[in-house]
């Protein structure tokens, strides 16, 4: 008996269309990828970057009492969160912002065993908030102890870049009684490697390390 001829199927009819799945997967064996294909998280934006970073900083330098605590290794992890962070700088010329740089800001950390008195009994140390406030505008600079001590320094400031500045030390005040007038010799460099609202990293010559955040924006130096 005569078989009944079959009709040809979609594969072997000439200009059928091919499934999709079928041309992925053979595209696949000619080394071709298509990423729109693939699903996976967004990229973070920068804003939401820094936000992460400078979490990450504050966090790993809150238990710290500002750098008096830390140990090598914590001093490490701290300039490698901070230079991450300062690789996300939105204000790459500080002095060109004075609205931004201006104001009393606060420390949170420092590696400046000077500033932190590391060599002395701790009964013998800063023991409450430690200020610099800054005063763009008029190139000036203050550094003041409060508790228990309440030392402080004034000092000129002289712009070396767009985010750098001579520090030329002035006058330091001794139990808010003693003034001492500053030698010639009482200099440094700072340099602001990071700034937004409310957090500002700075770099010493000396190689230290600043975090500080801002406690008083309207504050200024005038008369100093």
């Amino acid at each position: 008996m005569q078989q009944a001829a079959r009709a040809p199927s979609a594969r072997t009819q000439p200009g059928a269309p091919q499934p999709r799945a079928r041309v992925v997967a053979n595209a696949g064996l000619f080394g071709i990828s298509f990423p729109f294909l693939k699903a996976g998280p967004p990229k973070p934006s920068k804003a939401e970057a820094r936000a992460e970073a400078k979490n990450q900083l504050l966090e790993r330098i809150a238990t710290l009492d500002r750098g008096a605590k830390a140990s090598e290794d914590d001093k490490a992890d701290v300039d490698r969160l901070a230079s991450e962070l300062e690789a996300l700088n939105p204000t790459p010329k500080p002095l060109a912002a004075p609205e931004l740089l201006s104001g009393k800001w606060r420390l949170l950390y420092t590696t400046s065993a000077s500033i932190l008195a590391t060599n002395r009994p701790p009964f013998l140390r800063p023991q409450g908030p430690i200020y610099q406030t800054i005063d763009a505008e008029r190139l000036k600079a203050r550094n003041n102890e409060s508790f228990p001590f309440y030392n402080q320094v004034t000092a000129d400031l002289t712009p070396l870049g767009p985010n750098k500045v001579a520090v030329q030390f002035k006058t330091f005040t001794l139990l808010r009684l003693i003034n001492i007038t500053a030698p010639p010799q009482a200099k440094g460099e700072l340099a602001v490697t990071y700034l937004d609202e409310d957090l500002r990293i700075s770099r010493g010559d000396k190689g230290n390390l600043f975090v500080l955040d801002m406690a008083d924006r309207e504050a200024r130096l005038e008369g100093q």
